[in-house]
């Protein structure tokens, strides 16, 4: 059978000297199950056969330093509950700062007016020695929680290592949450102390945190001290705070040694949180072993970092791209901080700009960014982009049509590594490697150490059919639990209720013949008519193609009557107005990119589209609102990017069902 051609395909002598090729030779040095020139697909079969042995290599190759050492590499396999490196005691901070020299630049502060400063390594050990010393006379010590109301600064990164340096768990959130979301979250962990900052930029503002910083502290009972970070210039008031409250420099410039307290392997590091839409949000606690293991072989062995590089991976601080980040320093790479829009009206090819200056090797961002790109005409050749070796794209599917643009306006031998997984492993199931060609629209492989599989409606694993993305083997970033879920029933309803003993992740993917992954979009928004599942995500890229739709959402939502309804609403390009001539070409294009099974129903011009605050569309909600659902049961307001479309998209619905039960 004939496999369509890569769009790229990895230099070999690049290839031949990056670090997962190296890691390829010296695990096969040492497993006689490995050849030494094994391809990806090859090393990524041994990785997800031998568990023990793909895991113990990695803890080996990366020198992973123990107070205690471990009894065997993996315990318990029962998934949930697979027990990982028992008896082993180190500390994740200990790990982040341990390549780094006193001279290193170890953090580049950077921000939307281009300005920025570095924090080195003699710095940054400096401050979070600093800050662990503070926390500890304020009583923090382990499993205390700690928790951040702070924009992508260096502020967050030497926080999150000083608690975790004492054991401390981590929690962070960006400062566009309100007090009260932010509170929905950090309530959960009863946290000690907090730390905020006084404001943050964004598209040419400065937006004033201190007020909502005081009203998230009288939110949070259990707080002993607030610390008090100046960010963007603005004096803290002396009084009025509801804690004791501690300013930032006093905190973190005491003369201080930095010493990392060894707790056992599974000790919780941090607690992230689901997107909150239908909820008070999920905390998702993952360890100091699981987490130190999953991003050293992420960061090291697919994106390629070591010493001498440098990552800029645009976040906002509530997103697991943050956590990703701030791991960055544990391949003893620079990590880049980003505070403000990722194209502000200013400057919209800003973050280019500061790649280029910064001379940084691993850029980051999401598919949006990239067709927002491509469709406002900005070039980003325009800056010497020639030290760029990896585009990271992830946060949705990245479509088939923003390939050739990155080819011909980043670099041809760049490597365009889409990436799909999860806040809930903190890491990705699927992406690239400098080893693996790259098809477009397509994620060129699981990732080592994933056993990515899809199940069909019988709980079957198929190939160059669509599935359920499900994970059959346990990965050592799995959540440790749920924060407040002491008999584990969440996290059990969460991802094992389908398939006992396999985790369900609720994508819709193909694994196709040469072993890459298609993504579809998610299972639970997945269109059904006539008993034709359709993938949302294929429409979207299709019609997202057109210079003239900003973007676009379908949904497919049952009727009382047994009907089915499919609108596709679209948000035109500045200038556009959606008629028939639009409608026809929109329909065309879908014919031709889809299948004339994907033309919807009806298309719709709306205002917005709504997203979760980390940029994802909100399929379900949606589709729940339309169908009449009260918006108070399907959706938090507060963790929409623009609440006020929860009451617009349900005024649709209203206004369909009216018209329905008139003949209209």
């Amino acid at each position: 059978m004939k496999y369509p051609d890569p769009f790229f395909t990895p230099d070999p002598k690049t290839a031949a000297t990056s670090r997962i090729a190296d890691f390829t030779r010296w695990a096969a040095a040492r497993h006689r199950d490995l050849a030494a020139d094994a391809d990806y697909a090859a090393l990524h079969r041994w990785s997800v056969t031998d568990l023990e042995g793909f895991w113990g290599a990695v803890w080996e190759y990366f020198d992973i330093e123990a107070e205690t050492p471990y009894e065997q590499v993996l315990a318990e396999e029962t998934m949930p509950g697979a027990r990982w490196f028992p008896g082993a005691t180190l500390n994740y901070t200990h790990h982040a700062l341990r390549n780094l020299t006193d001279d290193d630049v170890a953090i580049i502060a950077l921000d939307e007016t281009g300005s920025g400063y570095e924090v080195t390594g003699q710095r940054l050990r400096a401050h979070v020695a600093s800050l662990a010393a503070t926390l500890r006379d304020l009583g923090v010590g382990r499993g205390d929680r700690v928790v951040g109301y702070l924009p992508n600064t260096p502020h967050a990164i030497v926080a999150f290592l000083a608690a975790a340096s004492l054991g401390a768990v981590w929690s962070l959130c960006g400062q566009d949450y309100a007090p009260q979301a932010a509170a929905d979250r950090f309530a959960q962990l009863e946290p000690t102390v907090l730390i905020a900052a006084d404001g943050y930029l964004f598209n040419g503002t400065t937006h004033d945190r201190r007020e909502a910083t005081d009203e998230l502290a009288a939110s949070l009972p259990t707080l002993k001290a607030t610390l008090l970070v100046d960010h963007v210039g603005l004096p803290w008031p002396d009084t009025g705070h509801t804690t004791l409250a501690i300013p930032w420099k006093d905190a973190s410039t005491r003369t201080e040694e930095l010493v990392c307290t060894p707790v056992p392997f599974d000790q919780p590091l941090w607690v992230v949180f689901s997107s909150g839409t239908t909820g008070l949000p999920k905390g998702i606690v993952h360890g100091h072993g699981g987490v130190l293991l999953e991003h050293l072989k992420t960061l090291s062995l697919h994106s390629d970092l070591s010493p001498g590089d440098r990552l800029l991976w645009y976040t906002t601080t509530h997103w697991m791209m943050w956590n990703l980040v701030a791991s960055t320093l544990l391949t003893g790479a620079t990590t880049c901080t980003y505070d403000g829009s990722p194209a502000p009206f200013a400057k919209p090819d800003i973050l280019w700009e500061l790649a280029a200056r910064h001379r940084v090797t691993v850029f980051g961002t999401s598919p949006q960014y990239l067709l927002g790109m491509a469709k406002f005409g900005i070039d980003p050749t325009a800056h010497d982009l020639s030290s760029v070796r990896v585009v990271g794209c992830t946060g949705s599917a990245l479509p088939a049509s923003a390939y050739p643009w990155v080819r011909d306006h980043v670099g041809g031998d760049v490597l365009l590594a889409s990436i799909s997984g999860g806040t809930d492993v903190v890491s990705g199931f699927a992406g690239s490697a400098p080893t693996t060609p790259v098809w477009a629209g397509e994620l060129s492989a699981p990732h080592l150490g994933v056993a990515l599989t899809a199940y069909d409606a019988d709980g079957l694993p198929v190939t160059g059919q669509v599935g359920e993305l499900v994970i059959t083997r346990p990965m050592p970033s799995m959540p440790l639990h749920f924060w407040n879920d002491p008999d584990g029933t969440r996290y059990q309803d969460a991802y094992f209720s389908s398939y006992p003993g396999v985790w369900r992740h609720g994508d819709w993917i193909t694994l196709t013949a040469h072993g890459s992954v298609i993504v579809h979009g998610r299972s639970d928004s997945t269109l059904n008519r006539n008993g034709v599942r359709l993938g949302s995500a294929d429409i979207h890229d299709v019609v997202e193609r057109l210079p003239e739709i900003a973007e676009a959402l379908v949904i497919g939502a049952e009727e009382p009557d047994g009907g089915y309804w499919m609108p596709l609403f679209v948000v035109p390009a500045a200038g556009v107005t959606l008629d028939e001539t639009l409608r026809e070409k929109i329909r065309t294009a879908i014919r031709a990119g889809a299948s004339p099974r994907h033309l919807p129903d009806e298309i719709l011009e709306v205002p917005a589209i709504p997203h979760t605050r980390t940029g994802k569309k909100l399929e379900v909600p949606v589709k729940r609102l339309l169908q009449g659902a009260p918006a108070e049961q399907v959706v938090n307001r507060a963790a929409v990017d623009a609440p006020e479309l929860v009451e617009y998209y349900a005024r649709l619905g209203a206004e369909r069902r009216g018209r329905r039960i008139s003949g209209a």
